[in-house]
């Protein structure tokens, strides 16, 4: 079972890592700074080496923000994703966060539901 880990910090390599073979892109950026800024985040690892990973994000007062949930493709199917985001929702929790919010694709909304998460009516606009 992989460890889990809160504020892990992982370098640009290692979320680059995983970020190309969850995503099948590179890291569209450092997330150092990012991180930095984070309610928290939470890291799995297996063999010491980072397979998932999910970030919170937050407004500086009540409202969190599930970012970034990622998973290697070969450790999938495993409840990591699961443990990342009761984990991350416990921390936020911890933390002072009153809500916690998270946007996904249609395909993720059983998984989501499961984690504890309902409905809501919601906006979007794309900037770029």
């Amino acid at each position: 079972m992989p460890e889990i880990r809160i504020d892990p910090f992982p370098s640009a390599a290692e979320l680059d890592t995983l970020w190309s073979a969850a995503w099948g892109t590179p890291a569209p950026r450092d997330f150092t700074s990012i991180l930095s800024r984070s309610l928290t985040h939470v890291g799995a690892y297996h063999d010491n080496q980072l397979i998932g990973f999910v970030n919170v994000a937050w407004d500086g007062g009540i409202h969190a923000f599930i970012l970034d949930t990622s998973v290697h493709p070969d450790m999938r199917r495993q409840g990591i994703a699961t443990r990342l985001i009761r984990e991350a929702t416990r921390v936020a929790r911890e933390r002072g966060a009153e809500w916690l919010h998270v946007d996904f694709e249609p395909h993720l909304t059983r998984f989501y539901r499961a984690c504890g998460f309902r409905p809501t009516k919601a906006g979007l606009i794309k900037l770029v």
